[in-house]
């Protein structure tokens, strides 16, 4: 059996997987969230849920059924507004009181060059109506009566996107809470206007110079357990895949879609356009750096050439 078929916890029941840390898979599979959303209860008497989900009245169920007699949710956090992550919580926020955390609403962080960009849509889901009720910058801490967890900002993925460190007893852990910024199944979407590849590189690489991680828990998957390894292997991920996009613009000016054709030879065709969507990102950054050149305003249906 294989990695991914051994990861296939029940749906609605919690886990235990860590220092007082449960996981309660909700019932969203897809192409895009694998088994579904991971979401995270941490502590044993003040309880932080991390990622509540999508909107679905039987995951909000199977959060509060996990909860034991003398626990009490205290705090929502937030890792990015994606629909798969985030609606639930302001939901669950009006039955137990608790604040929600995020870095900001589902726009805080985007990229620079994004800015008038909103033309290109989506793809993914983006939660518009989000917005927390407190906004966490980077290396804010917020602690529990037995917990505490560390915002770290890893825009990348999308913008708004926080990772959390997770302390226990007064130190840090190893364990980290990483959203979508690494996962061990798949490699990470990374979709205009939210996504950005230079922001997500600088992500993994400021990531991966933090000293203590042992262990990465996914927004979808397995935990990561060398997460070091895992984000210099998703690096050079990108860096191939940049290669392989100039060298198909190499041949002749192409379309996003086109190129996704081009260098995803062996991809399940309904993932293509997700595909153009990463190539897409890929091609903004070139652009950023005169890599490449659109005929027109960077758009899906530009063409793009390569620059000698």
């Amino acid at each position: 059996m294989d990695d991914l078929s051994r990861f296939d916890p029940p749906v609605g029941t919690p886990e235990p997987i860590g220092p007082a840390i449960r996981r309660v898979l909700a019932p969203n599979p897809s192409p895009m969230t694998f088994r579904g959303t991971n979401t995270y209860l941490v502590g044993t008497r003040d309880v932080a849920v991390i990622d509540p989900g999508p909107p679905d009245e039987a995951h909000l169920a199977a959060i509060m059924d996990a909860l034991e007699g003398h626990q009490r949710i205290s705090h929502i956090f937030v890792t990015h507004s994606h629909v798969d992550h985030s609606p639930l919580a302001m939901v669950l926020a009006q039955v137990t009181g608790a604040k929600v955390h995020a870095f900001g609403p589902s726009r805080a962080g985007r990229a620079a060059v994004m800015t008038g960009l909103d033309a290109l849509g989506g793809g993914e889901g983006v939660d518009e109506t989000f917005m927390p009720d407190v906004a966490l910058p980077h290396l804010a801490e917020v602690a529990g009566s037995d917990w505490a967890l560390r915002a770290l900002h890893t825009p990348g993925h999308m913008g708004n996107h926080l990772s959390f460190e997770l302390g226990v007893d007064g130190a840090f852990s190893g364990h980290v809470f990483c959203g979508d910024l690494v996962m061990g199944w798949s490699t990470s979407l990374v979709s205009p206007p939210d996504g950005h590849v230079s922001d997500f590189m600088a992500s993994l690489e400021m990531m991966s110079a933090r000293a203590g991680h042992a262990v990465y828990h996914a927004g979808h998957g397995a935990p990561i357990e060398a997460p070091v390894a895992r984000m210099a292997e998703l690096m050079a991920h990108r860096r191939n895949r940049e290669g392989q996009i100039l060298q198909a613009l190499a041949d002749r000016p192409m379309r996003a879609a086109e190129v996704a054709e081009a260098v995803y030879v062996d991809l399940n065709p309904a993932l293509l356009p997700a595909a153009a969507r990463n190539v897409l990102a890929h091609l903004i950054d070139l652009t950023t750096q005169n890599r490449v050149t659109p005929d027109g305003p960077l758009s899906e249906s530009a063409v793009f050439s390569r620059q000698a």
